[in-house]
């Protein structure tokens, strides 16, 4: 039964119907004076579980999520660009570390099925778009997956669908490119058809919290949207937070990532500092830890990985300029964060020199590539920065992941690379090695043993070791 939690702060006075229980769904039917029928038949289809569900975008959100629905009692169906993705699902196999090939088998043996075909949009009742949301080369938000998937879907979108946009993005973008988009199919947006906001939050391989039990929030376009919303994501999510529009969702989420960012960039900075004055930031962090209020830890890296907390930011001081403000605060974090790769090449540079060697000409291995610990992520990872810089300065680089076997293909970057393997001979041929994902399958004793020196990014080697330098 999913919880909803009701945010009604800038809201229209509106009446509320609690919706039968029969299926497991506690549902809100927010009522206005506009005309429900279609949105009487949504929610009826979403209760009763009839509602076809499906998912634009089969990647690290996209795919849980459709998952997640399949095993709350709907037929799904998944669509994505990639023809080698959509015929991996559709044979059962799984193309991501996390994701197990037995919940795609369970979703294929309850009629799931994926496709390249965006005509078939018009089966669904409920379309969810999780498509990436990159940067440009100028770091100001790129929605073209967005407006391209949007222009596909909207030729095929018909009455009595709920869209549902989940691609972290600025506020406004719901309302003011989707909504108009909609609309010129000749559907009225709250009466014909429903659009929300729902921000991802997806952590992949984190074994404490699943799609299922992450509190989901939503916003809609109008209060019938936002109704249609509600009992969409409390049909397969715990717990559901309605908030008033869908920009109000849109920063919600914007919020949530700059908050890392911002306190990762101040450790980082805290790491420097340390550094300079020859202080372990690690056990200077682990003391501060011991206080039981005010105080929530993090830690230093490399630089930032993963989609959100290295883009988000960039989105709402975008966003922001266009009112005439200056996100200083969020902008000196980003900064301190885009130099850490840098911050560490110059600490492997030092390093080789005390060794009487030079960046140019030494054989590196990076210890992990993933943009955190224990899974196959690549996106933004810092790892392939400290690779690309090293390399550019003349390094013969190889890498070591367990998660990653061959280096993948990437928008951005490329290396011709395997995942080396780790024997005593192996590391013992390197003139350095720079850990850079603490992945829990390196055995840390035996690489220490063996190596001649490591840069630990990651705050592994706690103790003080002739052969660790700590970055």
């Amino acid at each position: 039964m999913g919880r909803v939690t009701i945010d009604m702060t800038g809201s229209e006075e509106l009446s509320m119907q609690y919706l039968g229980e029969s299926s497991g769904l506690l549902g809100v039917h927010l009522v206005s004076q506009a005309k429900l029928s279609m949105l009487d038949q949504l929610l009826s289809k979403i209760e009763n579980r009839t509602a076809v569900i499906s998912i634009v975008g089969m990647g690290y959100v996209g795919l849980p999520l459709l998952l997640r629905y399949a095993y709350a009692g709907f037929k799904v169906l998944g669509f994505d660009i990639a023809k080698e993705k959509v015929d991996k699902l559709n044979e059962g196999q799984s193309y991501i570390e996390h994701v197990p090939e037995a919940s795609i088998a369970y979703a294929c043996s309850k009629g799931f099925e994926a496709t390249t075909d965006f005509s078939r949009v018009v089966e669904a009742d409920a379309v969810i778009i999780c498509v990436p949301t990159p940067l440009n080369a100028y770091r100001e938000p790129d929605l073209s997956f967005i407006l391209s998937t949007v222009n596909s879907l909207v030729p095929h979108l018909r009455a009595g669908q709920i869209i549902s946009l989940e691609s972290t993005t600025y506020p406004g973008t719901t309302d003011e490119e989707l909504w108009p988009r909609i609309e010129s199919r000749g559907l009225r947006v709250g009466e014909d058809v429903f659009l929300v906001f729902s921000p991802e939050r997806e952590d992949p391989g984190n074994p404490f919290f699943k799609t299922r039990s992450i509190p989901k929030v939503c916003g809609g376009v109008t209060p019938a949207c936002r109704t249609a919303g509600v009992a969409l994501y409390a049909s397969a999510i715990d717990e559901v937070v309605a908030v008033s529009s869908t920009r109000a969702a849109e920063l919600t989420k914007l919020l949530e990532n700059i908050h890392r960012a911002v306190n990762i960039g101040l450790i980082n900075e805290m790491k420097i500092i340390a550094d300079r004055m020859d202080i372990d930031i690690y056990e200077v962090i682990n003391a501060a830890a011991t206080k039981p209020f005010g105080f929530t830890p993090y830690y230093p890296g490399p630089g930032l990985g993963g989609h959100c907390i290295p883009i988000d930011p960039f989105y709402l001081t975008w966003k922001a300029r266009q009112f005439g403000l200056h996100t200083r605060f969020i902008e000196l974090a980003g900064e301190i964060n885009n130099e850490m790769p840098n911050w560490v090449v110059n600490k492997v540079a030092s390093t080789l020199n005390e060794l009487g060697r030079s960046v140019k000409g030494s054989k590196i291995l990076v210890l992990g590539i993933a943009y955190k610990k224990n899974v196959d992520d690549m996106r933004e990872s810092p790892s392939v920065k400290l690779m690309e810089i090293l390399h550019a300065k003349g390094a013969e680089i190889a890498y070591s992941d367990p998660h990653v076997p061959s280096f993948p293909r990437m928008r951005n970057h490329h290396f011709d690379l395997k995942s080396a393997e780790l024997t005593e001979q192996s590391i013992a041929s390197y003139d350095l090695l720079l850990l850079a994902t603490n992945h829990s399958a390196f055995d840390y004793d035996f690489i220490q043993k063996h190596a001649k020196v490591i840069v630990d990014t990651r705050g592994v080697y706690q103790r003080t070791l002739p052969n660790v330098i700590k970055s």
